[in-house]
């Protein structure tokens, strides 16, 4: 063998390749010029395995050995609201990718809307790629937006790149991101029914608004059981049969559901998929790690839409996701200024409906999942491999394999570490994790063979960010 100083090696006794439910004896091997893995080899190797490699072998810097802690396959988030341009001060790509990456999250996937401008055509989506660029710690890919009257915008849409299109079934919470009804989205599904794409929902339709029941009291709006009944499960159901609905007539365009909450829509989720039908379903980290039991009064930081649920339908959240009813989980990052979110009122109803998570979701999964004795493999099933091909980037991401992205993550499956304000890296610092003991510890961010966050020091190796616009 002659001398490669192309060459970085990773090896372990726990490194989590594809197909495992358990991590396993590995190497892989990384090429520092294409930020791609080249080889992966069974068992963990020592630097005498490459004598040869002398550059190697004695580089500390390109021979790592992780020894017991895991390698894992960076995790992709599918569902992150980073608000650049337009509402930066809620927050931006600087801040939320450095967050992404803080949780071993290599690349994120950004939502069309509380961005000004929109991501509903293409000056939008260029408007955004500048805002964006040499900002980002992690890869960054985009989600188009279908509002009514767009859909002549669709097509240029997903020529200039992005993954899929969301819409509001009801409202947005932003004048700029109007919600669609069936008629906004017959013309847009005959657009998108031939492309490699898919149509996102936020799948919550009022209905009351058809019959409307005046509410004498509606409760007190600083108690979560005021805000729970003001978007009851029916909600979700009845938005998901339409879309199944209109899957009938447009039978080649895949849909999902995003941030599923509501344990009663899960049968006729089954069914349809049973019968053929192209929907995927995502739940999120909130939804399976909080439940409104336990929600104290006078704390909108748990506020969402649709709602954290009872603690009965979080495990029915749980056991579908087990059998793959629902497919992924993100972490709908919802940031918005503390004002807004009136922590002095206690004002629940009247609050901004977010909830940030970016940085805590493999800790959240993982203390979870270990109460119901969910491996390691399953969970990045859900947070890496899966959500990668929901944003159709399967090719590339979310796993350890040769031709990949070496999007890897050094992680500590038994380190503690609590959630302050210090430790936080998204811009606001509000989330109802503060306070709580994680288990579970990213050592080591590592983007495209490149380490960018050390998570013992909480610091970033690199002076300026190395992200990518996919």
């Amino acid at each position: 063998m002659s001398a490669n100083t192309d060459l970085r090696v990773y090896t372990g006794n726990n490194v989590l390749l594809p197909g495992s439910q358990v991590p396993r004896p590995a190497t892989v091997l990384v090429s520092a010029k294409t930020g791609k893995i080249i080889d992966v080899r069974e068992g963990r190797h020592v630097r005498a395995d490459y004598a040869d490699y002398t550059d190697i072998a004695n580089d500390d810097d390109r021979w790592i050995d992780v020894g017991d802690k895991y390698l894992l396959p960076g995790l992709v988030d599918a569902h992150v609201h980073l608000n650049e341009p337009g509402r930066t001060d809620w927050e931006g790509f600087w801040t939320g990718t450095r967050a992404a990456a803080s949780g071993g999250i290599t690349t994120v996937v950004d939502m069309p809307l509380n961005s000004i401008p929109p991501t509903t055509t293409v000056e939008n989506v260029a408007a955004k790629r500048g805002a964006a660029r040499n900002q980002c710690w992690t890869d960054v890919a985009f989600w188009g937006g279908v509002i009514p009257g767009n859909q002549d915008h669709l097509g240029p849409l997903v020529d200039a790149g992005v993954k899929g299109f969301k819409c509001f079934m009801i409202e947005s919470g932003v004048e700029e991101f109007p919600c669609v009804s069936e008629s906004d989205l017959r013309p847009a599904m005959s657009v998108l029914k031939d492309k490699e794409t898919a149509l996102l929902f936020h799948a919550e339709v009022d209905d009351r608004e058809d019959h409307p029941t005046p509410i004498a009291n509606p409760g007190d709006p600083t108690v979560y059981s005021t805000f729970l009944k003001s978007r009851p499960e029916s909600f979700e159901v009845d938005a998901i049969w339409q879309i199944i609905n209109l899957q009938k007539e447009f039978p080649t365009l895949r849909c999902h559901i995003v941030h599923l909450s509501a344990a009663r829509a899960l049968p006729i989720i089954r069914s349809a998929k049973a019968a053929g039908h192209k929907l995927t379903v995502e739940t999120c980290f909130h939804y399976l790690c909080l439940a409104s039991d336990s929600i104290p009064d006078r704390h909108p930081e748990f506020k969402c839409c649709p709602p954290i649920r009872d603690a009965g339908n979080r495990e029915v959240l749980w056991a579908a996701l087990l059998d793959g009813t629902i497919d992924c989980v993100v972490s709908d990052h919802s940031p918005c200024v503390a004002e807004l979110k009136k922590l002095d009122q206690g004002d629940i109803m009247g609050a901004w409906g977010g909830i940030s998570t970016l940085g805590f979701g493999l800790s959240l999964l993982w203390m979870e999942g270990r109460k119901r004795n969910v491996p390691i493999g399953t969970i990045l099933r859900w947070v890496s491999e899966n959500t990668a091909s929901h944003a159709g980037l399967g090719d590339r991401k979310g796993k350890i394999a040769v031709g990949y992205d070496a999007d890897l993550v050094i992680w500590d499956p038994e380190a503690q570490h609590t959630v302050t304000k210090e430790t936080i890296q998204f811009k606001n610092k509000v989330t109802p994790y503060e306070g709580l003991v994680l288990l579970g510890r990213v050592e080591q961010t590592i983007l495209r063979g490149r380490p960018t966050y050390d998570g013992i020091s909480d610091t970033f190796f690199n002076l300026e960010p190395s992200g990518a616009l996919l």
